[in-house]
């Protein structure tokens, strides 16, 4: 039996088999989370003329008073020149005249019989978004392979695109399996559990904007796992939670070689979340993650998030570390690299509870996981420890 990969070697094995989707073009105002297939180029000048930054009176060169000649208000430009001596009432956002260089505040100007003057002239160019500032047309607004968040989607409106190519939806199918699951939470009989990992990891998937299809709880039986597979003929991903192991009820393995999948890899030297596997169907991407909800919580987040990511077009889809302040001691660590539950607060990080692989109560108490190397020694107050931080998962 070969050795179980590294945590970097197995993720970097698993997202070269990303599967490669086609893009797709849809409105700009339904692309929230989505990836862009190609650079965004700005088709239009933001702002496409001088505006005011502020309410008060456009100016031209030269000393005052200035006679008022009329209003440029947003949408509703004055668009006689200005001679020297004439003044328009401007409001923010809206075009500066012909003629006009600055804004005086209306705050810092007199007005008296159609004339307006002001103690102290502003210089040219004051309370002035020149043409442009923002972006020109043609200039890069967006690269491709970023995520069209609420503020890019305003961007791509403003650069006057009201569709864009992005990466189709990845299709995801989740299943757990186990004779011990039952499916109606509030109807358990005493050998048997809540099925909660395939919602689980659903819930996971969900932020990403993926369409997730739920499948099972399974039983262990090899023509239910294969009726079950069938359903997932259609996914861009198969994600499974359970039978992933080496035990004679653990069934994931051989049906799916039944089903035409071939291995690419299986365990990894992680604790929780040793018995991993990865497989492939044609394009098909199978993650099979252990049956333990924490282990396939951990899984999924060092895994399948990733995984989805990438398929999605991001191109850095793997969760990013950070350093904090080890808030109480913690044990050494044995031959696997462990990801410990842990809150952190103002004082550090620390354990959320108990580190076995089936509590969930200290689970969902966590807000992050620590990321302790393979044979690490114990760890004081105070000391560096890399966390991964959940909320941004």
């Amino acid at each position: 039996m070969t050795a179980p990969l590294g945590l970097e070697e197995a993720q970097a094995r698993l997202l070269a088999l990303a599967p490669a989707l086609p893009s797709e073009t849809i409105p700009t105002e339904a692309a929230l989370g989505r990836f862009l297939a190609e650079d965004l180029i700005a088709a239009r000048t933001q702002p496409p003329a001088d505006l005011s930054a502020m309410d008060g009176y456009a100016l031209p060169s030269g000393d005052g008073p200035w006679t008022l000649v009329g209003e440029s208000r947003a949408g509703a430009p004055y668009r006689d020149v200005l001679a020297p001596h004439e003044c328009a009432r401007i409001s923010t956002g809206a075009m500066v005249p012909p003629g006009a260089d600055r804004v005086l505040l209306q705050e810092d100007a007199t007005a008296a019989a159609g004339r307006i003057s002001a103690t102290e002239i502003p210089p040219p160019g004051r309370h002035i978004r020149t043409r442009g500032f923002d972006f020109h047309e043609g200039d890069l607004l967006i690269g491709m392979g970023t995520r069209i968040t609420p503020a890019r989607l305003a961007l791509a409106l403003a650069g006057g695109h009201g569709q864009l190519s992005v990466t189709r939806r990845v299709r995801v199918a989740v299943m757990d399996s186990g004779d011990e699951l039952a499916s109606d939470p509030a109807a358990c009989l005493p050998h048997q559990i809540p099925a909660s990992n395939a919602a689980m990891i659903a819930a996971m998937l969900s932020p990403l904007g993926c369409e997730v299809t739920r499948i099972g709880p399974v039983p262990d039986d090899r023509e239910a796992l294969a009726a079950a597979l069938a359903q997932a003929e259609g996914a861009d991903i198969l994600i499974t939670s359970g039978g992933a192991s080496v035990g004679d009820h653990d069934l994931i393995k051989p049906a799916l070689a039944e089903w035409g999948a071939e291995t690419a890899f299986w365990r990894v030297a992680i604790k929780p979340g040793k018995p991993l596997l990865v497989a492939t169907r044609g394009t098909q991407v199978i993650l099979g993650l252990p049956g333990n909800p924490v282990s396939s919580f951990v899984t999924a987040f060092l895994f399948a998030l990733p995984l989805v990511r990438a398929a999605m077009g991001d191109p850095a889809p793997l969760p990013r570390a950070v350093t904090m302040q080890a808030g109480e001691p913690l044990p050494a660590i044995g031959p696997r690299r462990e990801f410990l539950r842990a809150v952190g607060d103002g004082a550090g990080v620390r354990l959320a509870g108990s580190q076995d692989s089936s509590a969930l109560s200290a689970l969902a108490a966590a807000d992050c996981l620590i990321d302790r190397p393979a044979h690490a020694e114990a760890v004081p107050v105070g000391a560096p420890v890399r966390v991964f931080l959940l909320r941004n998962g």
